[in-house]
């Protein structure tokens, strides 16, 4: 396992998957990832916030909140229940979790995903893997490897932690077409000049295979150092 020669904690090669909001195909972005690179033995995982209408449909609240805690991890064992911590394993994911933690309390959910993490790798008994998270607020806490950012015009909510965390894309992932994202378009698919410029972009309906750039960057990634700190 890497680790960080001033204090022994473990370092991570992570990806992180996130967009402007519910329904975009991020699960699905993540699965594309892990199907593309069967051999890396993928430690994936989704991170849900709950409470304040954050995790809600159609105004009815979900059941993500554990019974008990302000935070929960759950490892899944099945790749078939159809959740989207399944989907990852039947993606090819190694191990699958899914972190829930009350709106606001993610720091506090952090420990249980370090030491979830840390027994996972110890249990595997082998070369420390990836990590690939679906989740936009985790960039509050550190900088990943990979920070993929998947936006779709025909959807017209943008969570505020997507818009301030657009700037630290490595990628955008377009959903729809480059005639969507015109100036005709929603006030928010107008994203600043310097922005499409700056960021490189690919255009991936779900059910297409992972586009030739985004694989170069997940390939430059597993390649390089594991630098991220938990």
């Amino acid at each position: 396992m890497a680790v960080n020669n001033t204090n022994g904690s473990p370092r991570w090669r992570l990806i992180v998957v996130g967009g402007h909001t519910r329904s975009i195909g991020k699960t699905q972005l993540v699965c594309d990832v892990i199907s593309a690179f069967p051999r890396a033995n993928w430690i994936a995982g989704k991170i849900t916030q709950y409470g304040h209408g954050v995790c809600a449909q159609n105004g009815e609240d979900c059941d993500c909140a554990p019974d008990e805690h302000v935070c929960a991890i759950n490892w899944e064992t099945q790749a078939d229940t159809g959740t989207d911590s399944a989907r990852f394993l039947a993606a090819g994911a190694r191990k699958s979790f899914w972190l829930r933690t009350k709106q606001g309390f993610l720091a506090e959910g952090l420990p249980l995903l370090r030491t979830g993490l840390q027994q996972a790798v110890e249990a595997g008994g082998e070369e420390q893997p990836p990590v690939i998270v679906e989740s936009n607020s985790l960039l509050q806490f550190l900088k990943p490897s990979l920070y993929l950012s998947v936006i779709d015009p025909a959807k017209d909510d943008f969570k505020d932690s997507a818009r301030a965390a657009l700037d630290r894309a490595d990628a955008l992932v377009l959903r729809g077409t480059s005639d969507e994202f015109s100036a005709e378009g929603p006030s928010w698919t107008r994203l600043p000049a310097r922005l499409l410029k700056e960021k490189p972009s690919v255009s991936q309906q779900e059910g297409e295979p992972l586009p030739e750039p985004l694989q170069v960057l997940v390939q430059r990634m597993l390649e390089g150092p594991a630098s991220v700190s938990i």
